[in-house]
């Protein structure tokens, strides 16, 4: 694990001045794993309860990916001119909610200070569409973007990332495309506060009732639509139990104050351990999804997700 020499006192108190008005804001809503799917995705869409409706910028592109399940929708940042590298971004929401338009200005930052062209999947959700579906949608993706990479955006520099249930279908993609496509060639792997255990980590399991953007019965709201229990501890499910040798470098990023924190930890401990490159950091005091706060760590913590891209591209 590596120190952060930028995460002052002063940060630190502005995070905890932020989450004791983050509890006292989520404790005037319905808990969502007391609610439908459909409504929730309805007031992210438009706006409304504890959900700002999302900016869209011009900037944005929504492509068709062909698949044999169908065309994937994505949602592409490509910047003029000769681009350095790809970004597969892949989004979070526990397979059950979010959108691959839900992150355009962070999306964007990406594509302008990593000069890459940024690719967004906007799988499909559970329950309607539960287990493989997702995970097809994000394979199909990659795949698309590994064949067609040097003659779509002349480079074929290709770096995989996402946050929480979007950390889970990086790592879910790598593994699949190493297994089922014989590729290897992904310069990195940005996964943030991702879910690796569907069976639950001691983390996950211990955590309790208190909501910090998650909490344990929400974990197991989430999995209850995506996928049978049955099927929890398969390694296609639960990457943590698969193989993990020939993947590439990878960035982890989690918060001390996230039921998700042992996955991130044990998931860093078996990528160094199969034989890859592996960076850890811990944020204390940080919540899930802590980048997307508006508190200075969350600004610092995004600029060094996008150096760790832009450093791929190099390598």
């Amino acid at each position: 694990m590596q120190e952060e020499s930028f995460y002052t006192l002063e940060m630190q108190e502005e995070m905890k001045e932020y989450i004791n008005e983050l509890e006292k804001e989520q404790a005037k809503y319905p808990a969502n794993n007391e609610r439908s799917p459909v409504d929730i995705r309805l007031e992210m869409e438009q706006g409304g309860g504890r959900y700002a409706k999302p900016i869209l910028l011009e900037e944005g592109i929504e492509r068709m990916i062909p698949s044999d399940y169908g065309d994937i929708p994505v949602r592409a940042f490509i910047p003029k001119g000769q681009i350095d590298g790809i970004y597969l971004h892949i989004h979070g929401g526990g397979w059950v909610l979010g959108r691959a338009h839900y992150q355009d200005q962070k999306l964007k930052d990406i594509m302008d200070d990593c000069n890459a062209a940024v690719i967004s999947v906007d799988y499909r959700l559970a329950p309607e569409h539960p287990y493989p579906a997702a995970q097809d949608d994000c394979e199909m993706v990659a795949l698309w973007v590994i064949e067609n990479a040097v003659k779509e955006f002349g480079t074929d520099n290709i770096v995989i990332g996402g946050e929480s249930a979007g950390g889970h279908l990086s790592a879910s993609t790598l593994i699949r495309m190493r297994d089922k496509h014989n590729y290897t060639g992904f310069k990195a792997a940005n996964l943030a506060y991702g879910v690796y255990d569907f069976t639950m980590t001691p983390s996950q399991r211990l955590w309790g009732d208190r909501l910090l953007v998650l909490n344990t019965p929400l974990m197991q709201w989430f999995y209850d639509h995506y996928v049978p229990a049955a099927k929890r501890s398969d390694p296609d499910v639960s990457p943590l139990y698969a193989g993990l040798h020939d993947l590439p470098p990878a960035l982890f990023t989690v918060g001390t104050l996230d039921l998700l924190l042992d996955d991130t930890l044990f998931m860093h401990s078996r990528w160094f351990a199969s034989g890859n490159k592996s960076t850890l950091h811990v944020y204390p005091g940080a919540t899930h999804g802590f980048d997307g706060q508006p508190t200075q760590l969350a600004e610092k913590v995004r600029a060094k997700m996008r150096n760790f891209i832009s450093d791929a591209f190099r390598i």
